[in-house]
């Protein structure tokens, strides 16, 4: 199949709007190892059925992981400890017939034999350190908040404008809160 049939496929596939599934950050836990505290994650994707074809046309999809650590009763205004965002990328390797999950920047990553066995490997984090214990005051409580979304700017350019326009492509996470913890 062309590049050209392959586009206008995609098209056609995402001009009749699905409705979108759901990401769900599931799990939160915190450690401190060695005076960090180091987070790690499950995460529940759910892609909407025309991202799904587009994944296996081809089309690589991107998701960011945003990360906040705020004590718990801050004002929203206020400066986060962490305010980082991970992306990934999955994408799917027709010659290979296999899924390839990285971490953004690069194109290094795990190789997968089937799409479910990928998005579960792109929903655990592991180990991520998020801050040093010295940063903290003793005396407030502290939560990590997580929120996840599907990224359609990295979409191919004559995707984006369905993108836009289709809540099936509209795919994040509600932000979710859980307590910072040694």
């Amino acid at each position: 199949m062309g590049a050209a049939a392959l586009l206008a496929m995609l098209l056609v596939m995402a001009a009749v709007a699905a409705p979108a599934r759901d990401f769900k950050v599931e799990q939160v836990t915190t450690r401190l190892d060695d005076g960090i505290y180091v987070m790690d994650a499950n995460i529940r994707y759910r892609f909407s059925d025309r991202a799904l074809d587009a994944l296996d046309n081809g089309v690589p999809l991107t998701v960011e992981v945003h990360i906040q650590v705020r004590p718990v009763a801050d004002w929203i205004w206020q400066e986060s400890l962490v305010d980082q965002r991970l992306r990934y990328r999955i994408r799917y390797k027709p010659l290979s017939e296999r899924y390839l999950v990285s971490q953004l920047p690069g194109e290094q990553g795990r190789t997968y034999v089937s799409r479910d066995a990928a998005l579960t490997a792109l929903g655990e984090i592991r180990g991520l350190a998020l801050l040093s214990r010295d940063r903290l005051e003793d005396d407030q409580a502290y939560e990590v908040q997580v929120r996840v979304s599907l990224d359609i700017e990295e979409l191919p350019l004559p995707l984006r404008p369905i993108a836009y326009l289709y809540p099936s492509w509209k795919q994040a996470s509600k932000w979710s809160k859980w307590p910072l913890t040694p």
